[in-house]
C-alpha cells in the first residue's frame, strides 16, 4: 500500500472490502428506514387532516410543537 502516513494503520485488504460492504449495508438500510417514516409521517398527517385520530392522541412533535 502506498501513501501511508507515519501514525496510519494498516489494515487488510479483505478487512477493508468487508468495512464498505457493511457501510454499503448500513446507507441501504437508513435509506429505508427513513422513506418508511416519511410514509408515515404523510399518514398521520393525512389522518389528522380527515379527523381519524385526535390531535391530542400524538406526539406534540407530530402535532407541530417542539
Amino acid at each position: 500500500m502506498s501513501g501511508l502516513g507515519a501514525d496510519e494503520a494498516v489494515v487488510p485488504e479483505s478487512a477493508l472490502k468487508e468495512a464498505k460492504a457493511r457501510i454499503r449495508e448500513l446507507e441501504r438500510l437508513l435509506g429505508r428506514k427513513t422513506l418508511e417514516n416519511e410514509i408515515l409521517k404523510d399518514a398521520v398527517e393525512l389522518a389528522r387532516s380527515k379527523k381519524l385520530i385526535s390531535p391530542s392522541l400524538l406526539p406534540s412533535k407530530i402535532r407541530g410543537g417542539r
